[in-house]
């Protein structure tokens, strides 16, 4: 199970620690004190990222972008095949859907909650694991 401090979440969030402090004081994503620290479950993460970027955008109603072609975020759906898997990632408010190999998604670990980077280059979809 993949744990995230409120910081990492709100990273991956794009928003401020405190923001991501508020929601979840809020009760719109589930915490654990690890010590000091408050930490989410990578699933409840995930789950909170589909969540927000379904919202309406607040401010000018532009939408956010991002940088160059890389997508830092969080899986959210993994679909396996007995070749083919699908990937789902929330980066931001971008879905992004891979299809590649069961094999890569078994090597790469990848699974629901875990921080991932969805690179994009013309047609293709590339996964990092962070």
């Amino acid at each position: 199970m993949q744990l995230y401090t409120i910081g990492e979440a709100a990273q991956l969030l794009r928003v401020s620690t405190d923001t991501a402090r508020r929601w979840a004081d809020a009760g719109r994503f589930p915490t654990r004190r690890d010590g000091t620290r408050r930490m989410v479950e990578g699933r409840h993460l995930a789950a909170f990222c589909v969540e927000v970027a379904r919202e309406p955008a607040e401010g000018d109603g532009e939408v956010a972008t991002s940088v160059r072609n890389a997508l830092p975020g969080i899986v959210t759906a993994v679909t396996l095949g007995e070749v083919a898997a699908q990937v789902e990632i929330q980066a931001g408010p971008h879905r992004v859907v891979s299809l590649l190999t069961r094999e890569a998604v078994e090597e790469l670990g990848l699974a629901v909650g875990v921080r991932a980077t969805a690179r994009v280059k013309s047609t293709s979809v590339h996964i990092d694991v962070d």
